[in-house]
Formats: C-alpha cells, sequence, structure tokens
C-alpha cells in the first residue's frame, strides 16, 4: 500500500514509518519539521516539508493516490492548548479537516488517526477506562481530539471513508523529544542525565498508564489493515504515579537526584488509566514491554543522542 503518515519525523509517527517501510509499504511522510527532526526521517520514504493547513496538501493528495492516511501530526501540548486553545484548534482540527477533505476527494480508501486516551475521558469515572467511558475532556487539547473523532464519524456516514481511531495512553521511548513541553520520561531522562533538577508537578500524585512506543507501533500494524470503522485504546492497564516513574528513572540514570516538587499544572488529569481489551479480543494486541524495561532502553537512548 502507498501511505501518507503526516509527523512521519516525530517520536511515534518516525516508528510507525520504519516498520510499514519494513513491511513493504511505500510511504511518504508530511512534516513541517516544527517539532519533528529530520534524523528520525527513514531514507527510503519520501519526505515532503509541509504544514497539513497547507493548501499545496492537496497537490500532494493528487500526485501520490494514497491507499491510506496515517495521521499524527498534531499540537500535542495540554499546557499549550489551555494557554493558546485558538492555535490547538487551527492546527489540530482544521489541519484535519483538511487532509479529509483531501482524503475524499482523492479517494483515499483508509484513515488512521492517532487519538487521546487520557485527554478525551476527561477526569474518569471509572478505572481503567474503556471505550465507551463518557468522553468529558478538560483541555482544549481533549476536546480537538475528541472533535476530529466525530469528523471522522461524519466523514465515514457522508462519503464511506473507513477509519480507525487509536487513543494513546502515555506513550515513551526513544526519539521523544526530551527539550519539548510534553513527555515527562524524555524530560525527565535528559535531565537526570545532564545532572539537572527535574521538577515534579504537583504532588506527583497524579497517574498515568505509560506505554512503550514499539507497542504503539504494533498496534498501528495490526489495524491498518482492518476493513470495520472503529475505536480502540492502547494502553497498559497499569496506572503509575509520576512520583514513582521518577523515582524509576532516578535509579536508572545512577544520578541521586533528590525529589523536588513545583506548582500543578493547568488542565493536568489527576488520574488516566485506560484498558485495551477491545483491541486484544480482535487483533489479540497487548503491551510486550514491562515498564523497567522500557525506562531502561530510552534512557539508554538518551545517553547516546543527548
Amino acid at each position: 500500500m502507498k501511505i501518507l503518515v503526516t509527523g512521519g519525523a516525530g517520536f511515534i509517527a518516525s516508528h510507525i514509518v520504519d516498520k510499514f517501510i519494513e513491511e513493504g509499504h511505500e510511504v511518504v511522510i508530511l512534516d513541517d519539521l516544527s517539532t519533528g527532526f529530520e534524523k528520525n526521517i527513514n531514507s527510503k520514504a519520501k519526505f515532503v516539508k509541509l504544514n497539513i493547513r497547507d493548501d499545496k496538501v492537496s497537490n500532494l493528495f493528487e500526485d501520490e493516490k494514497f491507499d491510506v492516511v496515517n495521521h499524527h501530526a498534531a499540537q500535542m501540548d495540554v499546557r499549550r492548548s489551555v494557554a493558546d486553545p485558538a492555535f490547538d484548534a487551527n492546527t489540530n482540527i482544521l489541519g484535519t479537516i483538511n487532509l479529509l477533505q483531501n482524503s475524499v476527494k482523492h479517494g483515499v480508501n483508509k484513515f488512521m488517526f492517532a487519538s487521546t486516551g487520557g485527554a478525551v475521558y476527561g477526569e474518569q469515572e471509572c478505572f481503567p477506562a474503556d471505550e465507551n467511558h463518557p468522553t468529558n475532556p478538560v483541555s482544549p487539547y481533549g476536546i480537538s481530539k475528541l472533535s476530529v473523532e466525530k469528523y471522522l464519524y461524519f466523514y465515514f456516514n457522508e462519503h464511506k471513508l473507513n477509519y480507525t481511531i487509536l487513543r494513546y495512553a502515555n506513550i515513551y521511548g526513544p526519539r521523544q523529544n526530551p527539550f519539548g513541553e510534553a513527555g515527562v520520561v524524555a524530560i525527565f531522562s535528559a535531565k537526570l542525565l545532564n545532572g539537572d533538577q527535574p521538577i515534579i508537578n504537583g504532588t506527583g500524585e497524579q497517574t498515568r498508564d505509560y506505554v512503550f512506543v514499539k507497542d504503539v507501533v504494533k498496534a498501528n500494524l495490526l489495524t491498518l489493515s482492518d476493513d470495520e470503522s472503529d475505536i480502540y485504546n492502547v494502553g497498559t492497564g497499569i496506572e503509575t504515579n509520576v512520583n514513582e516513574l521518577y523515582n524509576m528513572l532516578n535509579d536508572i540514570a545512577g544520578n541521586g537526584q533528590e525529589e523536588k516538587h513545583g506548582p500543578a499544572a493547568a488542565g493536568e488529569q489527576m488520574r488516566s488509566i485506560i484498558t485495551s481489551e477491545k483491541l486484544f479480543e480482535k487483533f489479540n494486541w497487548k503491551p510486550s514491554t514491562k515498564l523497567i524495561d522500557g525506562l531502561e532502553e530510552t534512557v539508554e537512548f538518551f545517553k547516546k543522542n543527548i
């Protein structure tokens, strides 16, 4: 298949590109490099430097005749979405609509969307959350992701565009940007390795479901040929608080930094954990990487790359 991967120079999508190419697919990467890096780009993929909101996206679709769009390009910083909701919506909603319009116009068969299994649910009513949990996002980022999910349902009903929505838990692993505002594993790893003091937001009792990036790649590969439009959580079902995560990384990095706390972050959920039983039942997907093993591999990567 010929697959367009948006955000393919970024953390998660670059790993997906590698796997798609390994499996024999033809891949085109669309990325404006605002948060992605050229060093992440697979040399066997065609790379187009372009923003997903650009009118020239139509020319790309017309020229390439994609079978599948795998959409990961996004404004992904919850705190930035709180500070600038318009920017978040412009990128995550309007940018995606541009891709969807061109997908319909140019005969794309399937649209895969990287959503969020934490932010769309908001403060959870039950733990872990499945795909039927109420969606009450508490940040503009979560709202924009949920809005795109609704647009996908519209494009399926109106234009018969098949879709797969993958609601990710907190993804971590090699290539995550350690100098951004999102991605606590990467940020803590870089600071600990550099001898800097990481700051834990608030009490550190807020919990997340941490999934290793290679397990996420597997979920994308398994659902690539899914001919049913559906939503799947991608998580471990294991809850870890930030203090626990920090201490694990501190031990792995071996620098013995003390634990320090700062103000709580605006728009941040206190607890987030999801179940992936639906993905397991249909595709036999389950995370194969234990948190400690994934953290060790991630820290080892940053030792060589920061």
